[in-house]
Parts: C-alpha cells; sequence; structure tokens
C-alpha cells in the first residue's frame, strides 16, 4: 500500500483554505481526509485546518488493527461528529469566525475494505477498470439534478454551482452520508477538493490515476494548467 498527496492554492486564490492529512496506522491500512474550509480566508483555512487536526488526532486515538466494519464506521462518525462540535463552538467565539465552516471527506481503508464518510462536496473516487464517483454531491445542483431540473451540462455552469447544503461546523448537528467499496489488488482510492474535479474531467482524472508514479502532484498539476481558479486538493491511496 501507498499514498501520494498534494494540497494547492491555485492560480488565482490568495490563500489555500484546503487542508488533508494521509497516514497508515499499521501496514495493512491507510486513514486520509480532505477539507475545503468556507467563510472567508481566516475562518475557511482555520475550519479546514481545525476539523482535519482534530479528525486525524481522534481516529489515532481510537484505531485498532481488528475494527469491524461497524466499528470503522463508528470511529468515523464520532470523529467527524466531534470535530463539527469543536468548530462549531469555536465560530462563536469570534465574530471574524461567524459562519465558518468546511467540507469534509474521509477514507479509512483496512485490508480489501474501504469505508469512506462525507459532509459536502469534495468527493471521493474508486479506480479500478474503471473510474467511480463514491460520493454524491451535497449541492444545490446536484439536488436539482436529482429532481431532472437541470442536465448535466447545466450543472457544469449554473450560477449556484458552489452552493454546498452541508458542512461541518456551521450547525450544532452534522449529517454524514457513509460509502463502503470492495478493494482489489489494483485498487486506487482518490479524495480531492472540487478545485480539483472542477477543472479536470473524469477521463482526465482516470488517465493521470492510471499512468502516473506521483498522481496527486500530476493532478494538481494539470487542474492549475487547465485554469486553476479554485484550491485544489488531491490524496490517491494505492492498494500496491
Amino acid at each position: 500500500m501507498k499514498y501520494s498527496f498534494k494540497t494547492d492554492k491555485g492560480l488565482k486564490r490568495l490563500h489555500n483554505e484546503d487542508c488533508c492529512a494521509v497516514f497508515m496506522p499499521d501496514e495493512k491500512s491507510c486513514f486520509a481526509v480532505v477539507c475545503d474550509g468556507m467563510g472567508g480566508a481566516s475562518a475557511g483555512d482555520k475550519a479546514s485546518s481545525m476539523a482535519v487536526e482534530t479528525i486525524v488526532e481522534r481516529i489515532k486515538n481510537g484505531w485498532r488493527s481488528d475494527m469491524s466494519e461497524d466499528s470503522m464506521i463508528n470511529l468515523l462518525l464520532t470523529t467527524i461528529t466531534a470535530a463539527n462540535i469543536f468548530v462549531y463552538d469555536f465560530s462563536l467565539s469570534d465574530e471574524k469566525y461567524n459562519g465558518m465552516g468546511t467540507t469534509v471527506v474521509a477514507c479509512l481503508l483496512t485490508g480489501n475494505r474501504a469505508i469512506i464518510a462525507h459532509a459536502g462536496d469534495s468527493r471521493a473516487y474508486f479506480f479500478d477498470k474503471d473510474i467511480i464517483q463514491i460520493t454524491k454531491d451535497h449541492s444545490v445542483v446536484q439536488d436539482l439534478l436529482d429532481k431532472g431540473q437541470i442536465t448535466t451540462e447545466q450543472a457544469n455552469y449554473h450560477p449556484q454551482k458552489n452552493y454546498i447544503t452541508r458542512a461541518l461546523g456551521v450547525d450544532e448537528n452534522i449529517d454524514i452520508d457513509f460509502n463502503s467499496v470492495d478493494l482489489t489488488e489494483n485498487s486506487k482510492i482518490l479524495l480531492c477538493s472540487d478545485g480539483l474535479t472542477n477543472y479536470l474531467t473524469d477521463e482526465e482524472i482516470f488517465a493521470i490515476i492510471k499512468s502516473e508514479d506521483d498522481p496527486a502532484e500530476s493532478l494538481v498539476r494539470e487542474a492549475n494548467f487547465n485554469g486553476g481558479g479554485d484550491n485544489i486538493t488531491a490524496v490517491v491511496i494505492s492498494i500496491n
């Protein structure tokens, strides 16, 4: 198992409000998290960094090598819930942090199973013989798509494209979605912020993941080449 990761402010933003972390709690397991902050530079990067630090600390403290799938889900749930409370309480401590929040997508992988938790529009993808988007965006545009009120093409240019309907730290409670995938020896998992997916197609992402030795670096470079209008973060976990 190996991983690569990269976060970059992009070409047009003054600050990087994304934050990520990845580590292996044991030789057969890996944990990764990506957060994309919101609420302005000081609040956005504070929210994402606080969330990542809290989540990583609690995953490390709660990890056991013999965890069942239910235990892994419970660890992710309690960890992200704790981070939500921490960021939310902090947002009330100073006016300049009011309204701060962050997306979150996290993956806990062990053996041949990966559990993904998310809130917001940062995504997880699964790669084997094809590319599959694991998560569904919590966004205004995704809701319109689900209702059949707009087409996929219209979604790409919709004026409310960046409006999300769930985030960590915005409310006292957080609603988290969970997904799981079975892994093979050739599987890869990508976690990323929308600064990547807004500037690369699924086909472009798949080609880079399949061919590059350091895919995260290459993904960020290509997103910048295509415009780099937002902060960009990519974490790629390879099973072999």
